[in-house]
């Protein structure tokens, strides 16, 4: 267990590309139109949710809208968090408190804590991942859900990701190792409440095989993973 608890800071342009409405709507809604619909039994309200990584802040509107919660914890390693993201708490119809911390290690978390724990387009850039997993894991309350949404070593190690972001790229892992990494903490995680999207974004060539009349490949190196895991009860 290594916990060196690094932060790499995000680039200018990864850093504008968190604020446009392709981010909010081709990546964030997506992702949770299709967690969503991965969900095995939905509650009318998940009370307290736990947004892991969360930036700007852009999710807590759209967790609020779907799944009713009374408060939203954003939780970011980011240390100008309170900047980047008081705007969107003060805007958001749910109570928010922002939280600056390393999701390997949640100081001050009590266990049993959260409803619901919301991780999207953040693991990769976390470098203790396992770590960060069971932290997941103690801080959900018995039978809570975790809702997961990442890209994969695929994607982050292509070239315009490499030119245009920034990650620790040491860590980043395929589809398959992030499915094992939340199955090993403890999770429940069928395989009918996985889905491994290959969105045109995600891909080298920006989708543009498919739009001239290719078919997409059936057999490929997943982009991303969206899934679906409960603590089970105890």
């Amino acid at each position: 267990m290594s916990l060196n608890l690094p932060f790499v800071k995000e680039t200018r342009f990864g850093n504008w590309f968190l604020k446009t409405n392709m981010w909010k709507i081709r990546v964030l809604d997506r992702a949770l139109n299709d967690l969503q619909r991965l969900m095995p039994a939905r509650r009318a309200q998940y009370s307290h949710i736990l947004d892991v990584g969360c930036g700007f802040g852009h999710s807590f509107f759209a967790l609020a809208k779907r799944f009713n919660p009374q408060q939203i914890t954003g939780l970011d390693a980011d240390p100008d968090l309170q900047a980047r993201a008081s705007d969107s708490a003060r805007n958001c119809p749910a109570q928010v408190r922002l939280f600056a911390g390393n999701a390997s290690l949640m100081q001050g978390i009590p266990d049993n804590e959260f409803d619901m724990v919301f991780c999207h387009q953040t693991f990769h850039h976390i470098v203790d991942q396992e770590e960060a997993m069971a932290e997941f894991f103690r801080v959900l309350k018995p039978g809570g859900v975790l809702l997961f949404a990442e890209s994969t070593k695929r994607y982050i190690h292509s070239l315009q990701i490499r030119l245009l972001f920034r990650h620790p790229m040491h860590v980043q892992k395929t589809a398959e190792e992030y499915i094992a990494i939340i199955r090993n903490a403890g999770f429940s995680l069928p395989d009918a409440q996985i889905s491994l999207p290959f969105l045109w974004w995600s891909r080298p060539d920006a989708g543009l095989w498919e739009w001239i009349g290719f078919p997409l490949p059936k057999k490929r190196e997943e982009t991303l993973v969206n899934a679906v895991a409960i603590k089970p009860m105890q």
